[in-house]
C-alpha cells in the first residue's frame, strides 16, 4: 500500500525547464535554491539545492530541469564561480559572484521577496522558467 502511495506521489512530479542567461564564464557551477514561501527564502533555508557544472554553456546561457511536485516554488540562482556553494561578497557587502531570481530580473540592490518571484507548478502543464543573471 505505501509502495503504491509512492509511486502515485511521484506520478504528479512535473519536469521545469529552467534557462539561465547572461552568463559571464563556464567556470564554476550553477547553484540553485529552491523555495517554498517567503519564510524560507529570508532565512535563506531552501527545500532543494541543486547544483548544476556550466560545461553545457551556449551563448553565455545554461538550460537544465527540475522535476517538482505541483505548488508554489521560487528559485534563486548563484553563479558559482569557484565551486564552494557559497555567495561571495566584497568588503562593503556587494556581490562579487553573479545571481539570479525565477522571472525576475532586480533592479536595485535591496533582496526580493518571495512574491517577487515565485511561480506555481501544475500537473500535467509544461513550465519554462527564464532567470536573468545579475553582476555587479
Amino acid at each position: 500500500m505505501l509502495l503504491l502511495l509512492v509511486t502515485a506521489a511521484g506520478l504528479q512530479a512535473q519536469n521545469v525547464e529552467v534557462t539561465v542567461t547572461g552568463l559571464r564564464s563556464d567556470i564554476g557551477q550553477i547553484a540553485v535554491g529552491v523555495f517554498t514561501d517567503n519564510e524560507s527564502f529570508r532565512q535563506e533555508k531552501a527545500f532543494l539545492h541543486p547544483r548544476f557544472p556550466k560545461d553545457q554553456i551556449t551563448d553565455n546561457t545554461l538550460t537544465f530541469s527540475l522535476t517538482l511536485e505541483p505548488g508554489v516554488y521560487g528559485l534563486s540562482v548563484l553563479d558559482d564561480e569557484n565551486s564552494d556553494g557559497l555567495m561571495e561578497y566584497r568588503k562593503i557587502g556587494i556581490p562579487k559572484e553573479g545571481f539570479g531570481f525565477s522571472n525576475f530580473y532586480l533592479t536595485g540592490f535591496g533582496k526580493p521577496v518571495f512574491d517577487d518571484f515565485k511561480f506555481t507548478v501544475v500537473q500535467g502543464e509544461k513550465m519554462k522558467i527564464t532567470i536573468r543573471m545579475k553582476y555587479f
